[in-house]
């Protein structure tokens, strides 16, 4: 099944933006009187019948609808320093959209050496890894986001609070830590891990030491096995 996406949906008419238009009359050859399933990013699934079908434009005539389609118990955001090489970010957000992520906020650290974003490309990624993995919620992609401001945004909100990082001190995996149905957010550094000052500074604003295992894990890898820790937990 291919999904398709559209926010533009009034009176039981969807509306495709051009380019999910283009793909889907031009690239997959479907036309008037076929029937599409679309999604709206945030949990509705539609069944629909194409009406109107050209190159730039594809409107389509809802059939039914599945209203917070996939939901699942728990909310996961997922706070990571990008990496400098963007092709590993790019990858990174594309498979934690697939494994379940319903937020993620790129840091930037004290030793975070890729400094600017493309957020747009990462739109694209994270839209195109929804529809892929037939997903009905398209997750949240903020800003490049520095530290101590990160740390202030999240004061007060409901959601336990972990920091995956390398250094020393006693800390249990995240596995042992994480709660079926609570709301998650995890902190990953860096290449160069956090610094000693951003730790504590994380810790004081109540986020828990975890480990994510044995292993050295890179920076992209230990978001997704973060990913697949907390989804597993809520399976």
């Amino acid at each position: 099944m291919n999904l398709f996406y559209t926010t533009d949906i009034q009176d039981g008419l969807l509306l495709l933006p051009e380019e999910e238009a283009r793909h889907c009359i031009q690239v997959l050859r479907h036309k008037t009187g076929d029937i599409i399933h679309i999604v709206d990013g945030q949990g509705g699934l539609y069944k629909a019948e194409i009406v109107e079908a050209n190159k730039k434009r594809c409107a389509a005539r809802q059939l039914e609808a599945w209203p917070e389609y996939g939901r699942r118990p728990f909310y996961l955001h997922l706070a990571i320093a990008p990496t400098k090489n963007i092709a590993r970010m790019e990858w990174l957000v594309e498979k934690a959209t697939e494994a379940g992520v319903d937020e993620v906020t790129p840091l930037l650290c004290e030793r975070s050496e890729r400094r600017q974003l493309r957020s747009d490309r990462l739109e694209k990624i994270v839209l195109a890894a929804m529809k892929q993995s037939l997903k009905a919620y398209l997750p949240r992609l903020n800003e490049l986001t520095p530290l101590p401001a990160f740390l202030n945004q999240q004061a007060g909100r409901q959601q336990a609070n972990y920091i995956a990082y390398l250094g020393e001190g006693q800390k249990g995996h995240l596995k042992d830590n994480i709660r079926a149905g609570e709301s998650v957010c995890i902190l990953i550094g860096p290449e160069g891990d956090f610094s000693e000052a951003e730790v504590q500074a994380c810790r004081e604003a109540g986020f828990v030491p975890v480990s994510l295992g044995s292993s050295r894990l890179r920076t992209e890898t230990a978001g997704l096995a973060a990913c697949f820790i907390a989804n597993l937990i809520n399976e």
